[in-house]
């Protein structure tokens, strides 16, 4: 419980110093502000990674061409999701998150101002509206857009059914799915909980999905592509787990923080 407060306690006090700064710097029209964003983000993110005692390690990242731009889907077991991914993955990116990320004070403001995209599930419109300020920001600033197509954390680490979206994406903007696979993290952090475990968080990188072939029509076809492919990933065959039970949360035992077993992936 001792790291679970440490980690709380210095997470509340870096988001508000970190969000707050780029808040300000907008605020003051500061010409350097925008820059700072990325860099603060993954410093923040690690920072959380490092504390929580846990370690990200990646497989497949070097048959992967990072400059080109993607269409990024995973599953999503644990808030240390993002946190590995924004802190780790070697690409510049923009998350696509629920709407209440928004709404949250101070954390908010920065999140929306580095370009980051909030999208309401309940709200068409606003998707629609959400999804094509992802698409031109793919398509200018040639990065990746990171999306959780189940929506939601899963309870129990089975992967849920996808939303449609990141497909529709990917078909407007010709950008090619890339599909990656997070195992490790609800170990970390599982939803329902604030109790927080050393661990490692493996992220296993798919290969990327050509969309030329697809079109809208063909949307469901790309979304059962995309799951299968991480369903692979994260050793889930039919989605239940390799024997349709529920998967445990492994043990976390030391050792899980040390650094020089760490892949930074800069």
């Amino acid at each position: 419980m001792i790291r679970t407060a440490v980690v709380m306690i210095v997470g509340v006090i870096l988001t508000a110093v970190l969000a707050g700064w780029l808040v300000l710097s907008s605020l003051l029209r500061l010409p350097w502000a925008g820059r700072h964003c990325e860099p603060l983000a993954r410093f923040w993110s690690r920072s959380l990674v490092r504390l929580a005692g846990a370690r990200v390690r990646f497989e497949g990242a070097d048959e992967v061409d990072w400059d080109q731009p993607y269409i990024v889907v995973v599953n999503h077991q644990s808030w240390f999701d993002v946190f590995a991914l924004a802190g780790f993955l070697p690409v510049h990116f923009r998350f696509v998150g629920k709407e209440e990320l928004a709404r949250i004070p101070i954390f908010g403001p920065a999140w929306t101002g580095c370009g980051h995209i909030s999208i309401d599930r309940d709200d068409r419109s606003n998707a629609i509206d959400a999804l094509k300020r992802a698409g031109q920001q793919v398509r200018q600033d040639r990065l990746a857009v990171i999306l959780f197509p189940e929506g939601t954390r899963s309870s129990d680490g089975r992967l849920q059914s996808f939303k449609k979206g990141a497909f529709v994406l990917a078909i407007q903007t010709g950008v090619p799915i890339l599909p990656l696979g997070i195992t490790g993290s609800r170990a970390v952090m599982p939803k329902g909980s604030w109790r927080i475990r050393p661990g490692e968080i493996l992220i296993r990188v798919g290969t990327p999905i050509p969309v030329e072939e697809f079109e809208m029509k063909d949307r469901n076809k790309l979304v059962a592509r995309g799951r299968q492919a991480i369903l692979s990933l994260i050793d889930q065959p039919n989605g239940l787990g390799a024997t349709g039970s529920e998967p445990p949360i492994p043990d976390a035992r030391p050792n899980a923080g040390d650094p020089e077993h760490e892949e930074s992936m800069q």
